[in-house]
């Protein structure tokens, strides 16, 4: 295992390993069309509409775009993915990516789905981590009536028994078959609510090792500071803090709730703060490894260079199972595969689920990419590099 530099990441040969030639370029002509904002925004809009007609469209989307975001319609048919990733020592975060009804028949369901992921899951290295949204189990609505502390109707009240319940039910599946389980992050006015649900299945289920991981979102200018106050609690309580980072996926909703509502714009001001902000979550973290165990959701080359630093000043071993890096599937593979190649502990998060109901994910990744700045540029670049490298073997 030799050591990782800045342009360790421009190896397109170790980056894009696991494609074929026509795969390479398929992933070229998608992000083509996805670094066109306009051509992304009439291509996603026209496939979702397209499938609520019921058009014949399911197989052109399902082997273009669905197939290089998504690992398969089921858990079953994910296992070809999980398995290619695996071969190059890249584990698979198995996400159902079906946008949920407010129901409670619709919560009932992706608790169910995810129990199922959890005995997936189970004595299966190449499936290290399990994850459900919040927002799948229980009410936004209620959720964000519950930390404004409003007087709760009698329904309310046993509709905020049972999302406790189905995080309990969960963590319980997670914590029975030795599987981390990952909580993602929702919008702030109710993130506190989550929070409150996420810290007591931690002091449940955290005492010996990292179960459940709550998950920050950097570009709040606040979040360090949690991180710290939730280290703090794990130090009272005794437990061992489960942190997954990521920069966030939710601004312009933040930023213009914020100023609907006349408060505190709760986004750092700009990217400099924000990369500043998450890799100083990633240090603090590092340095009191400890009591917590690290889970890094990045796609910025420098953030996942400094962790590795971070590591080595530490005397952290690559694959102390302490520390994880991630990247969503069908991005950043020049990281993904680069790291687990130098020994890191790698993960690639494979949402799935019918091609139908998956597709608000995809125009969110689309979106994604078209807004993040050089994200598909970047992803175009390292393509067209591997391409024209094959080409001259």
């Amino acid at each position: 295992m030799s050591s990782i530099s800045s342009d360790s990441f421009e190896n397109t040969e170790k980056a894009f390993v696991a494609k074929s030639n026509w795969q390479l370029k398929k992933a070229y002509w998608l992000f083509k069309i996805v670094n066109n904002n306009m051509i992304a925004k009439i291509s996603t809009r026209t496939a979702n509409l397209s499938l609520k007609m019921h058009l014949p469209v399911k197989g052109l989307i399902k082997n273009t775009v669905f197939q290089h975001f998504c690992g398969g319609e089921s858990i079953e048919e994910s296992q070809q993915t999980v398995q290619l990733l695996s071969k190059y020592n890249v584990g698979a975060i198995l996400d159902y990516s079906v946008e949920g009804k407010d129901a409670e028949e619709a919560f009932d369901a992706t608790m169910m789905e995810t129990l199922r992921t959890i005995e997936n899951a189970k004595e299966k290295e190449e499936i290290p981590y399990c994850v459900f949204k919040p927002t799948g189990v229980g009410s936004a609505i209620l959720m964000e009536r519950i930390q404004l502390k409003e007087e709760l109707s009698e329904e309310e009240k046993k509709a905020s028994e049972k999302i406790k319940n189905r995080y309990l039910v969960i963590s319980q599946a997670a914590y029975d078959n030795n599987v981390k389980l990952l909580i993602d992050a929702e919008d702030s006015w109710y993130q506190e609510t989550i929070d409150d649900l996420v810290y007591e299945m931690m002091r449940k289920f955290n005492k010996e090792r990292s179960i459940i991981f709550n998950t920050y979102q950097m570009y709040r200018w606040a979040s360090l500071q949690h991180i710290k106050e939730a280290h703090k609690r794990a130090e009272t309580n005794g437990f061992i803090l489960g942190a997954k980072l990521v920069r966030g996926a939710y601004m312009e909703n933040e930023r213009e709730r914020a100023s609907v509502k006349g408060y505190e714009d709760p986004i750092c001001s700009d990217k400099l703060a924000t990369d500043k902000s998450y890799n100083d979550g990633l240090k603090y973290c590092i340095e009191n490894i400890d009591l917590i165990e690290l889970f890094s959701g990045s796609h910025n080359e420098r953030s996942n260079l400094y962790l590795t630093e971070l590591m080595k000043k530490h005397n952290l071993v690559k694959d102390d199972k302490r520390v994880f890096f991630a990247q969503l599937y069908g991005m950043s593979d020049n990281i993904s595969f680069v790291l687990a190649d130098l020994g890191y502990n790698v993960a690639k998060y494979v949402p799935y689920g019918p091609v139908k109901f998956v597709m608000p994910y995809l125009i969110r990744r689309a979106e994604e990419n078209t807004s993040v700045a050089g994200q598909s540029s970047r992803e175009l670049k390292l393509l067209k590099m591997e391409i024209e490298r094959r080409k001259q073997r």
